[in-house]
């Protein structure tokens, strides 16, 4: 059963030392709270984690959906104990509301960064998740939902791709069945792709359009903001038909970054590389001479949403890799107090120019 959920030969190579103690390895298919379903040699079991990991683990190194882990297994109970988790080929990590990192999603070859083609639409959140999805180690994919109900599609899409920057970007419809065929081809037999995306668009209604029957419960969006309820409220792999597996996770009201300085840097690969043009290593981009970066804001080849996205995307990511270190945290501290001066003056000047 487990070949089915990517088990490989060089996964049995690493597990053989918890082997040797009598453990099984299985896959986390479903998380909710402090229980877990996975999937064993000998089928699906029921499991909990043991007292000692319980107690010993560190803040991230709990079992989430999708995780290979070592458990004793009951199979006449259908039930199993967690003793070991397996290293992680790839984490979807973000920072909790109060504090500290949480894994959403682990050993994903392709992350689905899921918005709904309405109102909600916004490109900046897009680029959210793209510098999660980098920082992760998986391979992302912007899924547009909902076409059924957009009526231009193509301009939404241009808009998206305009910060995707080579990324693909499908656009598709659970209703109608647009755009599946192309979207299940992004992923091959064995591979795990996640979806992940705000409340109310459309993930549990694609996993079931991809799975040719109901799996998921699926709620409308609220008509007056466009706005979604949740509705998946637990993590889940799905074996799809062809054997392509999917990770459905709730929606998430907010992203917060988490050591992502490097997948902030790869979503913003086109201002990273007008902020190595800039003439002074040191460039605040405001009034100093031969700043690229202003220079690309005045001509419009750089969009000042864009621009405004990367610096507080940086902040958060700077915030987390200076947190140990009072020296950096010092210099980071000086260079965004100069930026933040130079960004009023130059926006006072603009207004009394106008």
């Amino acid at each position: 059963m487990i070949t089915s959920y990517g088990w490989s030969d060089t996964l049995q190579q690493q597990f053989q030392t918890y082997a040797a103690h009598g453990l099984a390895p299985a896959r986390v298919i479903v998380q909710q709270r402090g229980l877990y379903v996975l999937a064993t040699p000998t089928g699906e079991a029921n499991a909990q984690l043991s007292g000692r990991f319980a107690h010993e683990a560190e803040a991230g190194a709990y079992p989430v959906a999708g995780d290979w882990v070592a458990a004793a297994v009951r199979a006449a109970e259908a039930s199993a104990t967690i003793h070991h988790l397996l290293p992680r080929r790839s984490a979807f990590v973000r920072k909790a509301i109060g504090g500290g990192a949480q894994v959403v999603a682990a050993n994903v070859d392709v992350a689905f960064l899921v918005a709904s083609l309405n109102a909600d639409l916004n490109p900046r959140r897009i680029e959210r998740y793209l510098a999660t999805a980098w920082e992760s180690g998986a391979s992302p994919v912007v899924v547009l939902t909902k076409a059924d109900l957009c009526d231009d599609c193509e301009a939404h899409k241009a808009s998206i791709e305009a910060v995707a920057l080579g990324v693909p970007v499908h656009v598709v419809s659970a209703v109608t069945g647009q755009g599946l065929a192309d979207l299940s081809a992004s992923f091959a037999p064995g591979q795990t792709a996640a979806l992940l995306g705000s409340s109310g668009v459309g993930k549990s209604s694609l996993v079931n359009a991809l799975a040719g029957s109901s799996l998921m419960v699926t709620q409308a969006i609220r008509e007056e903001d466009a706005r979604g309820r949740h509705t998946t409220t637990h993590r889940e792999l799905v074996l799809l038909p062809g054997g392509r597996l999917m990770l459905d996770t709730p929606g998430m009201r907010e992203l917060g970054l988490w050591d992502a300085e490097a997948g902030v840097a790869t979503t913003f690969a086109d201002v990273e590389a007008l902020v190595a043009e800039c003439r002074f290593r040191d460039c605040a981009h405001g009034a100093e001479p031969g700043c690229a970066v202003r220079a690309a804001l005045v001509d419009g080849s750089l969009d000042e949403g864009r621009w405004r996205s990367y610096a507080k995307l940086q902040r958060e990511a700077a915030r987390f890799a200076r947190r140990d270190d009072p020296r950096r945290q010092a210099e980071l501290r000086k260079v965004w107090v100069k930026r933040a001066r130079n960004y009023s003056a130059e926006k006072k000047r603009r207004m009394q120019e106008e």
